[in-house]
């Protein structure tokens, strides 16, 4: 499906538009950290109120392997690798602008475990014990069900994945499909919402 139009500067590999690089100072769970961001990506202007919300409402990551769907700029991998140094980082993002801004993002926060891929790059194997996403909402729903659909299977068990979707923008239905689709043995519910966003857990037994 085609991304709708407001989604499609940063829903592609190469962006067209002019880069624009920026640097700006945001607060991530209590840290305050100094990123670049460019034109061409997600929230190029901060930190988008979605991923906020995420932010407030997460528990602290567990396990060893933790994953961002659609990095971005990197406000959530930054996040994960912060609070958990010792674990492996991977940020995913169809955009390869997206990806060489939070790799420099975390490489100048000293944040040596983060990885940066294309969704295809990937190991086939690995599994996450954490997922941390703001999932492109207005790419469309079966681009959006494609995108969830691949990653959240992965979930080891005893794994949790946070995403957070704006309740006008679908909140209760990408629960309702998640519940409906996910195979046996993933649990979902909505863990809270917040200023108009459903956070919503998958967790595998």
């Amino acid at each position: 499906m085609t991304p709708e139009p407001a989604a499609q500067h940063y829903f592609v590999s190469d962006p067209a538009v002019p880069e624009k690089p920026r640097r700006l100072t945001v607060e991530l769970r209590g840290r305050t950290v100094e990123v670049g961001t460019a034109a061409g990506i997600f929230s190029p202007s901060g930190l988008d109120k979605g991923t906020a919300a995420l932010l407030r409402n997460v528990p602290e990551p567990a396990g060893s392997s933790l994953l961002d769907i659609g990095c971005g700029w990197g406000p959530l991998t930054i996040a994960l690798a912060q609070a958990a140094p010792e674990a492996t980082v991977t940020a995913v993002d169809v955009n390869e602008r997206s990806l060489a801004l939070t790799a420099a993002n975390a490489r100048d926060l000293g944040l040596t475990r983060v990885e940066t891929h294309l969704p295809e790059d990937v190991p086939a194997e690995r599994t996450f014990d954490t997922i941390w996403s703001n999932p492109p909402i207005r790419v469309g729903k079966e681009a959006l069900h494609e995108i969830l659909g691949l990653w959240l299977p992965r979930l080891a068990p005893g794994g949790t994945a946070w995403l957070v979707v704006q309740k006008n923008l679908g909140g209760d239905t990408v629960q309702r499909w998640l519940q409906e689709t996910l195979a046996e043995g993933f649990g979902v519910r909505r863990a809270a919402t917040d200023k108009g966003f459903r956070i919503i857990a998958v967790e595998r037994d």
